[in-house]
């Protein structure tokens, strides 16, 4: 499956290459404003945005009715053009904790029920766990989607944050569409045998974090307060002397970013966008604001002088810091 598709005889930035993921419209980073995230998701759809993407486990569903009353009220054409990407298996406790994974056979099928019903829609595009469970061969969970893909529930089987050899196990089960993952300038562990793998596989690759949850967008200051229930203020690169130092690297970034005539955030968005044309970034616009601006990262043009100064600017494994806490950096089977 290809996650964007461009009509014959356009010219012009390709917008459908972008995704907009919605967490933050939600969860982990403050206070959002609803009627704005609408707003935006709007704006996505009406310049040509057509991935939109969002976990069951986001404010425990908020963020799928979110996303549910934005298709609903949205005109009809880009409610049609417009494709779900959900992750399900986080399990939450009602206090907000994060408690475990579930990815059991009868468990996806349940996750699948109250998505569909949350989001208002008769089938789910792309339909991913959002990290392996320990206790449960991928083989099982996998052969679970693509039973709902049989009966219509499903379009497409993705994946989220697992290694290379794990996807190798689920392509061998059924047919995978994508790979969500982290991926940016200051996030490049995948390039080693992640990216290879889905290459060769011909797996499409969805990037998250491309902006490093706003470290790397230009606007984040060194004297910001964050609120309560941000996400951030437990993150070890936003924490003394990392947030300073990969505040450095944004720094040499500007640099770049002034000659190019764009901003910081395009032209980390721009980078992610070149590297190979089977990447989808996700931008986390909460704002229409920030979405034009990530949008303008499409007109953005990176030749080969370009890539080796943004790459000398900010090396791989320049940044400071984990990209989670510890305890979750554990369950990702993409660091293993």
């Amino acid at each position: 499956m290809t996650l964007h598709t461009r009509p014959l005889g356009t010219t012009g930035p390709d917008v459908s290459a972008l995704g907009l993921g919605c967490m933050g419209m939600s969860a982990l980073y403050g206070e959002a404003d609803r009627a704005e995230s609408i707003a935006t998701v709007h704006a996505a759809l009406d310049a040509g945005v057509t991935l939109l993407d969002t976990g069951d486990f986001y404010a425990m569903g908020h963020n799928e009715m979110l996303i549910g009353e934005a298709l609903r009220t949205a005109p009809a054409a880009a409610r049609e053009n417009a494709l779900t990407s959900v992750k399900f298996g986080a399990l939450r406790g009602p206090d907000g904790s994060w408690n475990s994974y579930d990815a059991r056979p009868e468990a996806v099928k349940n996750f699948a029920a109250y998505s569909l019903q949350r989001l208002g829609v008769d089938h789910i595009d792309i339909y991913r766990p959002a990290r392996l469970d320990p206790e449960v061969p991928i083989e099982e969970t996998v052969g679970a989607i693509a039973e709902l893909v049989e009966q219509g529930y499903v379009r497409h089987i993705g994946l989220s944050e697992v290694g290379a050899d794990t996807i190798r196990r689920a392509a061998a089960t059924a047919p995978i569409s994508d790979l969500q993952i982290e991926y940016s300038l200051i996030s490049r562990g995948i390039e080693e045998s992640i990216l290879p793998a889905t290459r060769e596989l011909g797996i499409g690759i969805t990037a998250y974090g491309v902006l490093s949850r706003g470290l790397i967008s230009g606007h984040y200051t060194r004297d910001r307060k964050l609120g309560a229930g941000d996400f951030r203020a437990f993150s070890p690169r936003f924490q003394g002397e990392n947030l300073q130092h990969n505040l450095d690297l944004v720094d040499q970034l500007r640099k770049i970013a002034e000659q190019k005539g764009a901003s910081v955030a395009q032209i980390a968005i721009a980078w992610v966008a070149a590297r190979s044309e089977n990447i989808v970034p996700l931008i986390g616009a909460r704002t229409r604001e920030r979405l034009s601006e990530a949008l303008g990262a499409l007109d953005v043009r990176l030749d080969a002088a370009d890539l080796a100064a943004i790459e000398a600017a900010v090396p791989a494994d320049a940044a400071a810091g984990d990209r989670y806490p510890a305890a979750q950096m554990a369950h990702l089977d993409s660091e293993r």
